[in-house]
């Protein structure tokens, strides 16, 4: 459960760097952040597998970078969901959907499988 709300919490981050940093990206609202970042995560947990599948042949003739246009798909998903979040465009999708993924791929570094922080220190 703590790593739910912990990998939330850094998506909810990553959409508020999205907002903060793109001017196609607005999302109205502290609870319009928090319940995006939710149904975000359960759009990439459940929706987004799925269409990795069924469109493998596209992503490999393209390269992997198919799965871009996956991503800004998912996001313009989660903001279709709620009144609070606009996205304006395909461009605004993609661009929200890198800051999110780098945001939660620096903030993934520091959590562990179970959701707990995790340091490591090394000695010389």
């Amino acid at each position: 459960m703590q790593g739910i709300i912990i990998r939330t919490l850094i998506t909810a981050a990553g959409l508020w760097a999205a907002d903060s940093l793109l001017t196609g990206v607005r999302i109205d609202g502290h609870w319009t952040l928090l319940f995006a970042a939710l149904a975000l995560g359960i759009i990439n947990g459940v929706i987004r597998p799925v269409l990795t599948v069924l469109t493998l042949p596209l992503t490999v003739v393209t390269l992997g970078l198919f799965l871009l246009v996956l991503n800004a798909a998912m996001f313009g998903l989660a903001a279709a969901l709620f009144d609070g979040f606009r996205v304006d465009g395909f461009w605004s999708a993609l661009g929200g959907a890198v800051i999110v993924s780098i945001t939660s791929w620096v903030a993934s570094a520091f959590i562990g499988p179970k959701g707990r922080y995790e340091i490591m220190v090394i000695k010389r």
